[in-house]
């Protein structure tokens, strides 16, 4: 008799998966989770204590990925972990191998939507709401992340489990990885771009005075690249974030721009 996880063991997998980095250590990093996660199908495939303490020994190797991905690679492993119950000739060494080919991949496509795109386009509609006042700033920013957030983990885990081992295979054969990663760098850029324009206000108040005509530097630079300045200092942090680390550069910036005002130049 064939052995299937049925959809009461994908939910508990799926609202397990929001525990993942509650166990965090930097020895196996998420490993604590996942197994946590893979539980509720350990114990319905598995019914000799042996073979459960065996599957939850290959779920607690190191695992590290971007949390929202996780439930993709959780549905692969659970469809993993049932061929294994089902097939004697299954080699469950694939079973990490697996998880261990996916972590990176889906981090880089994970980091790019999540934290390259979706929270500052949520984070920069959010501010400018709650810029005005209104309550609907936070509430707005939350909805923007998370509900994307929710959906690709619910259909992450469809997916992973639907297709099992074939998702890598089908994955890398169709290039669709590539093809999200360049989207998603595209819109996070845009979106970046967008903010360092419409959220950084930088300008000069040097003005001088040439044959009684009073000549305003903010305007000679508007007229030869909008913006120019939030833009200079955009790219020098970002050269300098290259040499020092976050914590210098903003109390470096912070020193900088009292200075700066303080002798009239910004």
């Amino acid at each position: 008799m064939t052995n299937k996880i049925s959809k009461k063991e994908l939910s508990k997998i799926f609202w397990r998966s929001f525990a993942l980095q509650g166990a965090f250590n930097y020895e196996r990093m998420q490993n604590i989770g996942y197994c946590y996660s893979m539980l509720p199908v350990i114990r319905k495939l598995y019914t000799n204590k042996e073979d459960q303490s065996e599957a939850i020994s290959r779920h607690l190797e190191i695992f590290n990925t971007t949390p929202s991905m996780v439930p993709t690679i959780l549905g692969i492993s659970a469809a993993m972990e049932e061929e294994n119950v089902n097939n004697p000739a299954f080699d469950t060494q694939s079973v990490n191998a697996v998880k261990a080919s996916l972590m990176g991949p889906l981090a880089g496509i994970g980091d790019s939507l999540f934290w390259g795109t979706f929270r500052i386009i949520a984070a920069g509609i959010g501010i400018s709401l709650a810029k005005e006042g209104s309550i609907f700033g936070p509430i707005l920013f939350l909805l923007l992340y998370n509900i994307p957030n929710i959906l690709i983990r619910v259909f992450g885990l469809k997916f992973g489990y639907k297709l099992g081992v074939n998702s890598l295979d089908r994955i890398q054969k169709e290039g669709l990885m590539d093809k999200i990663m360049a989207i998603a760098t595209i819109i996070g850029l845009a979106v970046v771009g967008g903010m360092v324009a419409t959220m950084l206000n930088i300008v000069t108040p040097i003005t001088w005075n040439i044959s009684g005509a009073e000549v305003v530097v903010q305007d000679i630079l508007d007229q030869i690249l909008p913006k120019m300045l939030p833009l200079a200092v955009t790219l020098l942090v970002w050269k300098a974030m290259k040499k020092f680390s976050v914590t210098w550069l903003t109390v470096g910036l912070i020193v900088l721009g009292i200075a700066l005002h303080a002798v009239g130049i910004l």
